[in-house]
């Protein structure tokens, strides 16, 4: 079955086209600017040139255009007409409490994500502006929407629910759903699969999984359920990020408002956009430029680096010790990746707990799939690449086949 995959932003839309039956991808692309001035779409098809050109592109709507012409073209195109593509599958982040699975999209699909845009004002409005695009475009195309937070939906009420009147929870549905749930879904699956265990029933299987970026999130894995994960209501919560603070005393929010006269805008600017390893160093949210100026001497820089890692072990000792041990460590995402410096760190001095890490096989690896634990190492350290692409065109393959 051919999947086009969407992930429609605010302002952009990330494609790819991939043929589930090979595993293949065909094509991905991205378009950028949607409704600003001078929008561009980067088209990459498989086996040929990738290409870029400014079309104008006022909406979403024109943008899946751009993307259906630059598919089907004579030159850069991967099928003749988009008759050849079986299936869309959207990429949702927040599905609330509704789904804890993908599902096929309808009406009663598009009310429950447009119920979550409060709980994910910057996301969901956009993955909608996607889904309704699509169906303009491509009427009768069966869509199906695979929600960030599903993954983590087998988390018990102990770990999920906050100290809270249980009105909140009642009348608000104020509680933990966390994000990235298709990547923590992909890598634990692989990492089962690679530790020889039934990726879609691994009894007894203990994974901390890291998908470690500018956006970053821990979870506990048992089984292949979710027991615990960092993000919450909102992916604000957890180890500090690039630019968003992470876990904080909840009295800090008042206490600043009051001092500075501050509207609710202006503490959510600054807790998600000023805040995290950039608030710290002063100079980047990019760990690599971090890393650079630590190099040079710059203390700030190398104190937001100490903070990330150290509220990362924090938050993966808490998994352990909830989840009873631990068989594995899975690294994935943009720094989990691809920063060897930081997975170093996180990994310091934990030979007690029966953790440790290849300083050669680290340091020499970045994007490959690879076990960096030593021979003596009783906890596998598992480097995965993340595939949220691959996960939502299975998703949509599976569901589209049994409707």
């Amino acid at each position: 079955m051919k999947v086009l995959v969407i992930n429609a932003g605010s302002s952009s839309l990330k494609y790819q086209l991939l043929d589930t039956a090979k595993q293949e991808l065909l094509a991905k692309g991205l378009c950028e600017r949607i409704g600003l001035d001078a929008p561009r779409l980067k088209h990459e098809p498989a086996g040929k040139d990738k290409y870029e050109v400014q079309v104008a592109m006022p909406d979403h709507a024109a943008a899946i255009s751009a993307v259906i012409e630059a598919l089907t073209d004579a030159d850069h195109g991967v099928v003749k007409s988009m008759d050849e593509v079986d299936a869309v599958g959207h990429r949702v982040v927040h599905g609330g409490d509704f789904y804890a699975e993908s599902v096929l999209i309808d009406e009663d699909v598009k009310k429950a994500i447009k119920a979550c845009y409060g709980l994910s004002p910057l996301h969901n409005p956009a993955n909608m502006t996607g889904i309704e695009a699509c169906e303009k475009l491509m009427p009768g195309k069966p869509m199906v929407a695979v929600f960030d937070t599903a993954f983590h939906q087998t988390m018990p009420a102990r770990a999920f629910m906050y100290g809270l009147p249980y009105k909140y929870y009642e009348e608000d549905r104020i509680r933990r759903y966390g994000a990235h749930g298709t990547s923590h879904r992909y890598v634990s699956q692989r990492a089962a699969d690679i530790m020889g265990r039934d990726p879609k029933n691994p009894e007894g299987l203990r994974l901390v999984t890291l998908h470690l970026g500018n956006g970053s999130s821990l979870a506990a894995v048992v089984d292949g359920k979710v027991q615990d994960t960092s993000m919450g209501l909102t992916p604000l919560e957890g180890p500090l990020m690039g630019t968003r603070c992470g876990n904080i005393d909840p009295a800090i929010v008042g206490y600043l408002m009051d001092k500075h006269n501050l509207s609710t805008k202006d503490i959510d600017r600054i807790m998600n956009k000023e805040s995290g390893v950039l608030g710290i160093s002063g100079v980047s949210s990019d760990f690599r430029d971090l890393e650079a100026a630590a190099k040079e001497g710059n203390e700030r820089a190398q104190l937001a680096l100490d903070m990330f890692a150290y509220q990362v072990r924090k938050i993966m000792g808490s998994y352990i010790f909830a989840m009873g041990g631990v068989d594995a460590l899975v690294f994935t995402a943009g720094i989990g990746e691809n920063d060897a410096y930081m997975r170093k760190q996180i990994c310091a001095g934990l030979a007690d707990l029966g953790i440790e890490i290849d300083d050669e096989k680290n340091s020499s690896l970045r994007g490959k799939e690879a076990d960096l634990a030593t021979e003596a190492s009783k906890v596998r350290v598992l480097l995965i690449p993340t595939n949220e692409e691959l996960m939502i065109a299975k998703d949509t393959e599976e569901i589209v086949k049994n409707a």
